[in-house]
């Protein structure tokens, strides 16, 4: 997040937001519900494909303001604040929660499964999936959107209080506030909805109501 953040050339932003994008996916991989099987290896073979189109996808993206400000050399300062200061924050917060949602795709193709409150497992449900992957896309999208958002506000208000006099310090203290951000925000992102989350009995399928008389369903949403 932090090297991704202080990159001002197109080819350098792309290379380090694919580090960023493969190590996200893979943690996404790794505690995602595990509910999917597949008979051989075609599921991993998917996800693996998903994974990496998604992360070469929003690497691209994510380094489309800079490209964009390199080929037209844009000297408008206003030009300036919106591609290179305000630009990149949604972008990366759009561009993580697409790749939670490309490489758990097999989730909602699928579905989890779901339990009732002794944690018996009473069926197998697409709608409890699509509901957990898209939790785990919106925190996510949150986490990193305002990491990459926050901290330039912060040091745009250091810098016209005059805080931070000496240039040279500006780099230790934007490094500083983004790792505090971040920081802050890992807890946020992660309780925004519950580990084990909850899905109501009209929002399931027919055929897993038939077999219970329960009125609530829970399911692992994964991180």
């Amino acid at each position: 997040v932090i090297v991704s953040s202080v990159q001002r050339h197109a080819r350098h932003s792309f290379f380090w937001q694919f580090v960023f994008h493969t190590y996200t996916t893979a943690f996404t991989l790794v505690n995602g519900n595990g509910t999917p099987k597949a008979e051989e290896y075609s599921l991993q073979q998917k996800q693996l494909l998903l994974g990496l189109g998604a992360i070469s996808y929003s690497a691209c993206v994510g380094a489309l303001p800079l490209v964009f400000m390199n080929r037209y050399m844009l000297k408008n300062s206003l030009m300036h604040l919106v591609v290179r200061k305000l630009l990149p924050a949604p972008l990366l917060g759009l561009t993580s929660a697409f790749t939670v949602v490309m490489v758990r795709s097999p989730e909602f193709d699928n579905g989890i499964e779901v339990m009732d409150r002794n944690g018996k497992v009473i069926g197998v449900s697409k709608k409890a999936g699509e509901k957990a992957v898209m939790e785990t896309a919106l925190s996510r999208a949150v986490l990193f959107g305002t990491t990459f958002f926050l901290p330039e506000v912060l040091m745009y208000c250091l810098q016209r209080a005059r805080f931070v006099k000496n240039p040279r310090a500006l780099g230790p203290v934007r490094m500083f506030v983004i790792m505090s951000v971040l920081a802050g925000m890992l807890p946020v992102s992660f309780s925004m909805f519950p580990q084990c989350g909850e899905i109501k009995r009209a929002d399931l399928e027919p055929e897993i109501l038939s077999s219970t008389e329960e009125t609530e369903f829970f399911y692992n949403r994964g991180i």
